[in-house]
């Protein structure tokens, strides 16, 4: 026990000075009984989070509580003093170190310590700490981190050093809540903590353990990465509305996927990245670059259908015919419009000055659903009708009137003739673009569809994934 005399407050130098000389020995009367060591903390700050390294730099306020046999005085004989500060380097101080430190400590260290007359000792410190975290990524930016504080002594066994929580982990965790500061993109979830022996092959070292559990603030990455991304997303849906047989649709896809590229380029910053997993976030980057790629592949084969086949003037296959213009076409609900055609044939008068065609000058047509029928030859008979009026004007009742030639009459019927053919084979080539067209229109209402369907299953997993995370 350290003497007081009177008339001077607190303890005796002489016998301060006693126990600063023994700083090199465990201050324990009996060496057979260990060091009990308190230790708790406050997190301040949440410094930065590499994932790449799979680091995490924190600040704490540490505190550390021991008991001193030899530094023990009544107040009642000290003049009522309780408690002195003593230097830390004068003094012996348990070697408590954190397990998984990885960097130089270069935080600043507090020179001077709390006595109690009791003999418990106070050491404050702040300690920048830089430690080894598991860090997974997979749920970015909704994750939630785990990472482990173990202190215990470097070199003391627990026959001479043992080591306790100096709070509940409950109170830990409301202290760094209360005082948490520099927290940037992270914030405090809780602080669980727990008690164990570590064992070197016959040494075994008291341990205990803290668990700091962290969670991102996503609001950054919702804001900058996946609303853009989602608004490109839908005007690639929207631009399904752009006429198929237009090569706008094509050009605006592709620039679209431009776009969407650079857009990735901007924000890889933002993206964590680590050699054992990739975060979901970079596959949903990666499949909404994968969908707009198809949906531009489907442009083409559309455009390819509707430009390459009709300009071909070839006939519709009879298996296009039933699966795509009748199966699938039903299946979608597509409808074909009216064909004028059939108007006309309601429409059509006898007339004694009409010349109808023969059945080798009309031509067989193929309405949409696939069944044939003959069209009447409207421009043919609009021609025989304007002849007809020709020759009745030209050639008077009265007898002795003037008449044409006869071979006059046969060439006007002969180019009469070649002009319906040449309709003919115009309406023809009219009737297979039709048919190609109808065609192209029901595979793109098709693909349309399961584009759709696919980004809606998509998205509603993506959400649900992202909603679990965040009430976690």
């Amino acid at each position: 026990m350290l003497r007081c005399e009177e008339g001077q407050s607190g303890p005796t130098y002489d016998s301060l000075q006693e126990v600063i000389d023994k700083k090199s020995f465990r201050p324990s009367v009996n060496l057979s009984t260990p060091t009990i060591t308190n230790i708790s903390f406050t997190l301040y700050a949440i410094l930065g989070v590499n994932e790449k390294a799979q680091i995490l730099t924190t600040f704490l306020w540490l505190r550390l509580y021991w008991f001193h046999e030899f530094l023990i005085w009544d107040p009642e004989a000290c003049d009522g003093i309780t408690k002195i500060s003593l230097p830390v380097n004068d003094l012996w101080t348990p070697d408590i170190i954190v397990y998984e430190f990885v960097d130089d400590d270069v935080s600043q260290a507090c020179p001077y310590v709390y006595v109690n007359h009791t003999g418990h000792i106070r050491y404050d410190r702040m300690l920048r700490l830089v430690s080894a975290c598991n860090l997974q990524i997979f749920s970015f930016p909704f994750d939630i981190q785990n990472c482990s504080f173990t202190f215990g002594s470097y070199m003391h066994t627990i026959k001479d050093v043992r080591v306790s929580p100096a709070l509940s982990f409950k109170e830990m965790t409301g202290n760094s809540k209360r005082y948490l500061q520099a927290s940037g993109e992270w914030e405090l979830v809780v602080i669980l903590g727990n008690t164990d022996i570590l064992r070197f092959g016959i040494d075994e070292c008291d341990i205990i353990t803290f668990w700091v559990v962290i969670k991102r603030r996503p609001i950054l990455y919702v804001v900058n990465l996946i609303i853009p991304s989602s608004f490109l997303m839908i005007i690639d849906i929207l631009s399904f509305y752009l006429p198929p047989h237009s090569v706008d649709r094509s050009s605006f896809k592709m620039t679209l996927i431009l776009g969407y590229t650079v857009f990735l380029l901007i924000m890889n910053d933002l993206l964590p990245s680590t050699a054992n997993g990739t975060p979901l976030i970079g596959i949903y980057f990666s499949v909404c670059l994968a969908l707009m790629t198809i949906s531009l592949l489907e442009t083409v084969l559309i455009t390819f259908v509707l430009h390459h086949n009709s300009m071909k003037y070839r006939e519709v296959p009879h298996w296009v015919q039933v699966l795509v213009m009748r199966f699938i076409a039903r299946l979608i609900c597509y409808s074909f419009p009216e064909d004028p055609l059939s108007k006309l044939e309601g429409k059509q008068e006898s007339n004694p000055w009409v010349v109808q065609p023969s059945q080798s000058t009309s031509g067989q047509q193929t309405s949409t659903n696939g069944e044939t029928r003959t069209a009447p030859d409207v421009n043919f008979q609009i021609k025989s009708i304007q002849t007809q009026s020709l020759m009745f004007a030209i050639c008077p009742l009265a007898s002795g009137s003037m008449t044409l030639d006869v071979p006059e009459l046969r060439q006007i019927s002969q180019d009469l003739r070649e002009i319906n053919t040449y309709l003919n084979i115009l309406r023809k080539e009219d009737h297979l673009q039709n048919q190609w067209c109808h065609v192209g229109y029901i595979l793109d209402f098709l693909l349309f569809r399961i584009y759709l369907l696919i980004i809606t299953g998509y998205a509603l997993v993506i959400i649900c994934m992202w909603c679990v995370w965040m009430n976690q």
